[in-house]
């Protein structure tokens, strides 16, 4: 499988690419926006590593114009910007993950793992019709629907809300989440995903929610489902 790597600072993208050729990965880089846009236009890459801070165009604008165009290439965002609001950012524009600099390779290599495990090891789609209260998941559109309107969901959002629908109502320990959709990597972007789905939901007017069992993991309820 190959990955994009997206990375002006030449010392940092050299030790990306060895990194990723040592996890069995080859590699393709592109050393400012306009250059990494094309490429991952032109396709043939299972993810991207994209740096946010990047000239011609910043990596919250190339991950913007890949998820309005309707490209589901699997995004993790690299930047030196630790701040809550830039991590937000770089979420809502569509990104499918996002790490701080500098970070441990390792962690690195597990949540490309993540990000890529569905292609790379063929698992099976989610199912359709998926339904939980008054909530539709579309897995073709990778959509939310209830009662005639939709909103679109990110790459991690989706496969989030598969997993808490998959459930029925039943608690999802926070540690298969993490290991599921992270490579078990301890993670804080969960709770800003939990939040994204929270603010959909109430969007939509849905009467489901997501509730939080400190310590264990989450749970989708509807307050008619029978006890």
């Amino acid at each position: 499988m190959k990955v994009l790597v997206v990375e002006d600072e030449p010392r940092l993208a050299e030790a990306l690419v060895q990194l990723l050729r040592d996890g069995g990965w080859e590699a393709d880089t592109a050393a400012d926006g306009p250059a990494g846009l094309a490429l991952a236009r032109a396709g043939g890459y299972g993810a991207a590593v994209l740096d946010v801070m990047l000239p011609g165009l910043d990596g919250f604008g190339v991950c913007r114009a890949l998820r309005e165009e309707g490209n589901p290439l699997p995004i993790l965002m690299l930047t030196a910007r630790s701040g809550v609001p830039d991590k937000v950012e770089g979420l809502d524009c569509g990104a499918d993950d996002y790490m701080t600099k500098p970070f441990a390779p390792e962690e690195l290599l597990a949540r490309l793992r993540a990000l890529t495990r569905r292609q790379g090891q063929g698992e099976p789609p989610a199912p359709q019709g998926l339904a939980f209260a008054d909530l539709r998941l579309d897995p073709s559109a990778r959509s939310l629907h209830r009662e005639g309107r939709s909103v679109q969901l990110s790459p991690k959002e989706f496969e989030l809300l598969r997993l808490l629908m998959g459930r029925a109502g039943a608690v999802c320990p926070k540690g298969e989440i993490l290991d599921r959709l992270w490579g078990g990597a301890e993670d804080n972007n969960l709770e800003a995903y939990i939040s994204f789905l929270r603010k959909k939901f109430f969007y939509l007017g849905s009467r489901a929610s997501i509730a939080t069992l400190r310590k264990v993991g989450y749970r989708l309820d509807d307050p008619d489902r029978p006890a």
